[in-house]
C-alpha cells in the first residue's frame, strides 16, 4: 500500500511540475465547474429570448452577445459544455469498457482468436471516423444518445488494438513467465500480471478518445445530428452562427473558441500524464 502510494505521488508531482498539464488540467475544471453548475453561473436560462436585444454584439449585459432568437450567447456556450462533456465521458467510458476486454483476449488468449478479432478491427478501423460515425447516426437517427453510441463505436476498436499491443509486450515479460511457470491460470496471469501494465498506455490514450469524441460530436452536431434544437450543442451553435457571421462574427467564434480550448486541454493533460506515467522519463 505504502509503494503504492509514494508511486501515484510520484506521478502527481511529476504532472505538476509540466505547465501545460496544469493549464490543461485548469480548462477541463473550468469546463466541468461550468457544465456542473449551469443553473449556478449562467446569467440566463439558455432558451430563454429577449426579442428587443436580437444579434446584440458582446456588451457588459451579454459578455458574448445574443443569437438570432435574442438568447444570451454565453448561457448557451456554458449550457453546451454539459453536453459536450457528457457525450465525451459516457463515449470514452462505453469504448473503454469494451475496448479493454477485447484488447486482452485478442493480445494473449493466441493466435486463432487474436487473428479473427484482429481482422475484424482493421475492417472496423477502414471507415474514416467521422463517416462511419454518420453511417451510425443516420442508421439509428439524429439525437445525443444516438451520437453517444455512433462515438463509443467509433473509439472501440482504437481502444481494443492499443490494448491488444501493450498485452503482446507485458507477455514476454519475466514476472509473467514466472507466473505461467508457477501454474498460474491465464485468466489470473492476465487479470493481476498483465491487465495493471496497461493501465498507463490505456489512461492516456483515453485523453484522446476524449478530444475525439468532442470533436465528432461538434461535427455531428454541426450536421444536425447530434443535439437537436433547443439544447444548444457548440456544433450546432457554430452552424446557426455561419448563416450571420459577416455581422454577428460572435455566434461562431466563442463556441468555436470553446472547442478549440478543451481539445488542447485534453491534448495538455494526456502529454502530461504521459510523462508522468513514463517510470523512465522519471528517473531520467
Amino acid at each position: 500500500m505504502a509503494a503504492s502510494q509514494s508511486y501515484y505521488g510520484k506521478v502527481a508531482r511529476r504532472f505538476l511540475r509540466s505547465p501545460l498539464g496544469v493549464i490543461g488540467l485548469v480548462l477541463l475544471l473550468v469546463n466541468i465547474v461550468g457544465a456542473v453548475g449551469y443553473e449556478v453561473i449562467a446569467p440566463y436560462p439558455y432558451a430563454e429570448i429577449h426579442p428587443r436585444d436580437i444579434l446584440h454584439e458582446p456588451s457588459q449585459e451579454y459578455p458574448f452577445g445574443t443569437d438570432n432568437l435574442g438568447r444570451d450567447t454565453l448561457s448557451r456556450v456554458i449550457y453546451g459544455a454539459r453536453i459536450s462533456l457528457g457525450v465525451m465521458t459516457i463515449s470514452t467510458g462505453l469504448a473503454l469498457v469494451v475496448g479493454v476486454p477485447v484488447g486482452l483476449i485478442s493480445g494473449y488468449m493466441g493466435p486463432l482468436a487474436d487473428a479473427l478479432i484482429m481482422r475484424i478491427i482493421d475492417a472496423w478501423l477502414a471507415f474514416p471516423a467521422l463517416i462511419l460515425a454518420l453511417a451510425i447516426v443516420a442508421i439509428l437517427g439524429p439525437g445525443l444518445f444516438n451520437t453517444m453510441i455512433a462515438v463509443a463505436i467509433v473509439n472501440m476498436p482504437r481502444t481494443a488494438r492499443l490494448v491488444r499491443g501493450e498485452v503482446l509486450r507485458l507477455r514476454e515479460q519475466e514476472y509473467v513467465t514466472a507466473a505461467r511457470a508457477l501454474g498460474a491460470s491465464k485468466r489470473r496471469i492476465l487479470l493481476r500480471h498483465i491487465y495493471p501494465g496497461t493501465l498507463g498506455s490505456t489512461i492516456v490514450f483515453a485523453s484522446l478518445l476524449a478530444s475525439q469524441a468532442i470533436i465528432t460530436e461538434s461535427s455531428l452536431s454541426f450536421l444536425g445530428l447530434g443535439a437537436q434544437p433547443p439544447e444548444p450543442s457548440w456544433g450546432s451553435m457554430i452552424a446557426m452562427g455561419t448563416r450571420y457571421w459577416n455581422h454577428a462574427w460572435w455566434l461562431s467564434f466563442f463556441p468555436g473558441l470553446a472547442i478549440f480550448l478543451t481539445v488542447f486541454a485534453l491534448s495538455f493533460v494526456g502529454d502530461a500524464l504521459r510523462d508522468a506515467l513514463d517510470v523512465r522519463l522519471g528517473h531520467n
